[in-house]
């Protein structure tokens, strides 16, 4: 293998002396780029032999400089890298040994800081370490938070693929990360791609940046429900009525009834069932499909010593509402695993395979709002 040319190993050398927080070599313009806390450094190489090769001696001073080992970043490493099982010591030495895979290993840490983040975002600053980086809350916090959250938003649109913008969404709504115009940006976005709207029904689901009306007995009900305040369907059947909720289930029909991926089906039924958690009852999901759990709520809401059953003793009028509440709580992406397992289809062939599935979810999603089912476009029903 060749040498070193003595010039290059000399600046090497000298670059490595110092407070060096982070390497990047340019693999195409044969340079190693260096961070300090004087700023950046840049070393033109002159390969002695093929490019390839001399590479690889740079990086081996470069490794046993900063891990005293010059066989370079260790080989079965790479598979953990993406895991997140990186040793949570040491990352920063990670960052001195030039490669792309130490500096992903760094991004997926638990041992992440936001200092390290800096170094590494400077040593490789590509969307999937954006968002690997914005799942650790001291870089949320931290001076790197927004940094990261801006470059996600500006690139957000060349995404095309649905998992992808639905994690980058997810990320982008934690508190403190953008605005209320970028937040609106990303809502309007839904219109065209609905992949956008379920990072909100995850994240902010009571706070959607859309305009519903309520139910027209929300205000009515509302204080009627005052001395139920510590009950869990009282609360939820308040919140579900309300202009947020009615929002959520606007936005959720929609989708449901659109969907073109099947990670859109997943993650959407994932946060319709997380919106109800607090009305779910295990018995109540049993069977796994959405015959035997809608056979399993009226059950339940039929036994008057349940939580359903004594709440409805008091409103009797609501019990459709209830039975909605509690089925849609069990409603997860298990009910469609079973056609989603067995077809690659998408669009609207996907569609037509999941109307088993959509079609009783859309008719609680119905109830709850306040309208009579329709396959196609739904009607506002009155209430006696």
């Amino acid at each position: 293998m060749s040498e070193l040319a003595p010039e290059d190993e000399l600046r090497l050398n000298v670059m490595m002396a110092g407070d060096l927080q982070a390497v990047r070599i340019d693999e195409a313009a044969m340079a190693v780029h260096g961070l300090s806390s004087r700023g950046e450094a840049a070393i033109k190489l002159h390969p002695t032999g093929r490019n390839e090769q001399y590479l690889r001696r740079v990086r081996e001073l470069l490794a046993g400089h900063a891990t005293g080992s010059p066989g370079g970043y260790p080989v079965y490493l790479h598979g953990w890298t993406r895991m997140g099982q990186a040793r949570d010591k040491g990352l920063d030495c990670l960052l001195l040994l030039g490669e792309v895979e130490a500096v992903v290993s760094v991004a997926y840490s638990n041992g992440l800081t936001d200092e390290l983040a800096r170094r590494a975002w400077w040593a490789m600053p590509v969307a999937d370490n954006a968002r690997r980086m914005l799942e650790r809350e001291c870089v949320v916090r931290g001076k790197m938070g927004k940094v990261l959250a801006e470059y996600l938003v500006e690139h957000l649109p060349f995404e095309n693929n649905p998992h992808t913008i639905i994690d980058t969404v997810r990320l982008l709504l934690q508190p403190g990360l953008v605005d209320d115009v970028v937040r609106k940006k990303l809502w309007n976005r839904g219109s065209v791609d609905n992949a956008y709207h379920v990072g909100f029904l995850e994240r902010m689901p009571d706070d959607l940046p859309a305009v519903v009306s309520p139910r027209d007995d929300w205000g009515a009900l509302s204080s009627r429900l005052a001395q139920w305040a510590d009950h869990p369907y009282a609360l939820q059947l308040e919140r579900v009525l309300s202009a947020r909720g009615q929002a959520f289930l606007q936005a959720g029909e929609v989708m449901l009834r659109y969907p073109a991926d099947k990670d859109v089906v997943n993650a959407l039924l994932d946060a319709l069932a997380a919106y109800f958690s607090s009305t779910l009852h295990a018995a109540c999901c049993d069977g796994g499909t959405p015959e035997a759990i809608l056979a399993n709520v009226d059950a339940f809401c039929r036994d008057a010593s349940s939580k359903a059953g004594q709440f409805l003793e008091y409103f009797p009028e609501y019990a459709s509402e209830v039975r909605a509440m509690l089925a849609l709580s069990c409603m997860n992406s298990d009910v469609a695993a079973p056609v989603l397992s067995r077809s690659t289809a998408g669009g609207t062939l996907m569609r037509q395979k999941l109307e088993p599935v959509t079609t009783p979810i859309l008719q609680q999603i119905a109830v709850l709002r306040g309208q009579i089912f329709s396959a196609t476009a739904p009607r506002r029903r009155s209430r006696a």
